[in-house]
């Protein structure tokens, strides 16, 4: 085959066969299939290489999914079988422990079956996708924080018209606002990538196909690729913070009024639950991103940090939520007195 090129391409098959001697196989196997195609056929995940006892690591995510799946599950059966939780701040929980849900089951599975079992190839359309689930679901988390933010807003700051604003129907409109707004930026984002030529090298020097490590890869134009880079970030993540912030700011004015010490501890509290979720959800993410701006940070450590910044908020929303709020723990316990007394009467 290198005898039919032409003198530039043989030059370019011997440049790519020095540079695959000295990398691994899988590696080498992937610059030498790119010098072939324009648009790959699949893309090689090089994340958490050479990493002392990986596996204990990939054991530990696994026991992280497990019990994800079994605390959002239970939280998502809770509000549905009980009538007294079907309320609109509920269906906000309700909607962030199937965007949990949903966006632990799209990273971690492919995750464990990437680098446990050695399947670190990824067709290219499966890449695309496996990026659009992982963002999409994390923008989701983000914005329903904002709007249960809205809902303690509305609560604290205008008590007599809650029930009269934060409707059924109100918030299932901003639900679905949300959901259309996230499509619409997230299917362009990945539309662009039918436009970019990969001629420079198919591996992505991360554990899945994250958006930046990919449009990087590219060798034309990347500037729209990076602009929506920029504007996913101002409106997942930064737009959302910066909402969440004037909410609480908003909201300790309006407690600061209040004269009495103990109610305003006792509004306060009401809030405790969703700014513990607020903070486990976003300084990781903004820790994470200012370390590996400001910091040489080792690759295996800044990859370690990013999957447990997409993985832990997931584990612990559906704890705090069942341990810190006595409607859905009374409801738990319903639903097991229930249980208990349809199993003697069966008995009987």
């Amino acid at each position: 085959m290198v005898k039919q090129c032409s003198p530039q391409m043989r030059v370019l098959f011997l440049h790519l066969g020095k540079q695959a001697f000295r990398m691994g196989p899988e590696v080498r196997a992937a610059i030498i299939l790119n010098a072939s195609f324009v648009r790959p056929a699949k893309f090689y995940l090089n994340g958490f290489t050479n990493m002392p006892h990986e596996k204990y690591y990939y054991v530990f995510l696994c026991f992280v999914y497990i019990m994800t799946v079994l605390g959002n599950g239970l939280l998502l059966t809770v509000i549905y079988l009980v009538e007294a939780l079907h309320t609109p701040k509920y269906m906000l929980v309700f909607n962030l422990a199937f965007a949990d849900l949903c966006g632990s089951t799209a990273l971690i599975p492919k995750l464990l079956e990437t680098f446990l079992f050695n399947k670190r190839y990824i067709v290219y359309e499966a890449c695309l996708s496996y990026m659009f689930f992982v963002l999409f679901f994390a923008s989701m988390q983000s914005w329903t924080l904002v709007t249960m933010a809205y809902d303690r807003f509305i609560a604290i700051c205008f008590p007599l018209r809650y029930h009269s604003i934060v409707t059924k129907p109100a918030i299932g409109l901003m639900l679905l606002f949300s959901w259309v707004c996230i499509v619409s930026i997230m299917v362009p984002i990945i539309k662009l990538f039918d436009r970019l030529s990969f001629c420079r090298s198919l591996v992505i020097q991360t554990f899945f196909c994250d958006h930046s490590p990919v449009y990087r890869l590219a060798c034309n134009d990347t500037s729209i690729n990076n602009i929506m880079a920029y504007v996913a970030f101002l409106a997942f993540i930064c737009i959302p913070f910066v909402l969440i912030g004037l909410t609480y700011m908003c909201i300790s004015i309006a407690l600061s009024r209040i004269a009495s010490g103990q109610e305003r501890l006792k509004a306060f509290k009401t809030c405790s639950s969703h700014l513990i979720l607020v903070a486990i959800f976003y300084l990781p993410l903004f820790g994470s991103n200012i370390a590996t701006v400001t910091t040489n940070l080792q690759p295996n450590v800044r990859m370690i940090n990013s999957s447990l910044t997409h993985t832990i908020p997931a584990l612990l929303n559906p704890i705090i939520y069942s341990l810190k709020t006595e409607e859905v723990l009374s409801s738990m316990k319903k639903l097991l007195n229930r249980k208990r007394i349809t199993n003697t009467t069966k008995k009987l």
